[in-house]
């Protein structure tokens, strides 16, 4: 049984008889929000449903993401989480799935279907979620996990975006109020406002919003700009969690290898105390709401068991630092095809697009996980270096942790060029029946994966808070972190 809805009492989030609960685990993956490097499709989702939908036919196209869904989170993936000692699930969605742009402010009831599924699979586990809106109506952010085919975060620029956001939130709350094994909302992911003030001032509708229908769930709160910046963040609403998102880029394989030098893991700490100074000052609970490495595949690097151990190494440096804060935190993810349960590289999913994969990793049509590829690079750095020679501004467009070079991976690579390729990832399944549909929507059930032992060992073993929480001290250094280009989903 739950006691009660959790509720914020000063730094601490606490149940209805004033126990301190620290919430630990993970994002469930690209499942009610796909992304491109989870499933290996390129771009963006709804130009990947459209494709699959314009060859599948629509009975087939909703028989296969219906199993799809199904399979994804099972019962079995609920009590392996919670034999991890973990109790929280973070829960990523779509918008789309509950509303359509061409007929907004009309609810889909049958988008509910999976959502409420795997909260009461997770409920009868005594795991916690939290409901994340990771994709909004015009896109809070410029990156493909927005849903966003588009350089532009248009969510700031049209009120009625922002309106639609609200109305959803609140059929969202009607649903689910009083529910106490949900730990609240998350309204918003990694929101990008280039002016800052807009972010604050929509939680300060939103807010109000929420809480006329449902007055008791904790709203957490993210940061802007991939959530990693405080600028007109003046105060403190009731029963809200800040986030931060806390990605190292010695996580990445274009990043430098994590060695545990004193060095390294003193800028481990000092990035996250800068993301934390908000929350700091203001003594309210701390969430790190996204962070993990991505890992190195045996099949592309030939010292891929040393890499992991490095990054394992890593992730388990990090969690000490969340451990001496007492800190609430969400790995980015659960399950995709190389998180804490992956897809078999043998399953028919893998077998069927792995060809396509290796051209994705080529052209590097993926932001996240890219791999050097001499091929793209011959083409991207000789552009980038005529941009920055011709306007040396262009490297300080917002979002500034981006520089040139991710801006036009983002817009050119990542954007245009994935979208051409939408139609050929599709056509991988033209006339499948649909026996073989579900025997591919199979191979992300948890019976097909594996496990990334490394990964879930360090996890469990930080699940559970030890010892006298530290409190966090800023020092001009910390404050003077700069950051680095380590936004996340």
């Amino acid at each position: 049984m739950a006691t009660g809805i959790l509720k914020v009492d000063g730094e601490r989030v606490v149940d209805e008889k004033g126990k301190t609960v620290v919430l630990r685990g993970a994002g469930i993956g690209g499942w009610m929000n796909m992304e491109n490097f989870i499933t290996g499709y390129p771009g963006h989702e709804h130009e990947h449903r459209a494709a699959m939908l314009n060859v599948l036919g629509k009975e087939k196209y909703e028989y296969f993401f219906d199993k799809w869904l199904e399979y994804y989170f099972t019962d079995k993936d609920a009590k392996f989480f919670a034999s991890l000692g973990l109790n929280c699930i973070r829960i990523p969605f779509n918008y789309r799935h509950f509303e359509d742009d061409m007929n907004p402010r009309v609810l889909i009831e049958a988008g509910f279907k999976h959502l409420d599924r795997v909260i009461e699979l997770c409920a009868n586990e005594k795991i916690y979620t939290i409901l994340d809106m990771h994709t909004v109506p015009g896109g809070q952010n410029p990156d493909w996990h927005s849903d966003n085919a588009t350089s532009q975060a248009q969510f700031w620029d049209f009120k009625d975006h922002q309106d639609r956001t609200i109305w959803l939130w609140e059929q969202i709350a009607k649903r689910y109020k009083g529910n106490p094994w949900i730990a609240g909302y998350n309204p918003i992911n990694e929101p990008c406002d280039p002016e800052h003030w807009r972010l604050p001032a929509f939680y300060d509708r939103i807010e109000p919003a929420i809480r006329k229908i449902d007055p008791d769930h904790i709203l957490w709160l993210d940061g802007n700009t991939f959530a990693m910046e405080w600028k007109f963040f003046d105060k403190i609403l009731p029963n809200c969690v800040y986030a931060l998102h806390d990605y190292s880029m010695m996580g990445f394989p274009t990043g430098d290898r994590f060695k545990g030098t004193e060095e390294q893991c003193t800028k481990l700490e000092r990035q996250f105390k800068r993301k934390a100074e908000f929350m700091t000052k203001n003594k309210t609970p701390i969430w790190n709401g996204e962070f993990g490495p991505v890992y190195a595949n045996p099949r592309l690097d030939a010292d891929a068991e040393t890499i992991n151990t490095e990054r394992y190494n890593l992730l388990s440096q990090q969690l000490s630092v969340y451990d001496k804060y007492q800190i609430h935190w969400s790995i980015w993810l659960y399950k995709d095809i190389g998180g804490m349960v992956y897809t078999n590289p043998e399953s028919a999913w893998n077998r069927l697009i792995q060809t396509f994969l290796d051209k994705k990793r080529g052209l590097q049509l993926d932001a996240w996980g890219k791999y050097p590829s001499k091929e793209a690079e011959a083409v991207l750095n000789p552009l980038v270096h005529w941009i920055d020679k011709v306007s040396p501004t262009a490297k300080d467009t917002y979002p500034g942790p981006w520089a040139t070079e991710r801006h036009v991976l983002r817009a050119v690579f990542q954007t245009f060029l994935s979208k051409s390729f939408a139609a050929e990832f599709a056509e991988l399944f033209k006339g499948k029946s649909m026996e073989e549909l579900d025997a591919l929507a199979h191979s992300f059930h948890y019976d097909e994966c594996l496990q990334r032992e490394g990964l879930n060992k360090a996890m469990s073993s930080h699940a559970k808070v030890h010892g006298a929480k530290q409190s966090i001290v800023m020092s001009k250094e910390d404050e003077d972190t700069s950051m680095e280009m380590e936004q996340g989903q």
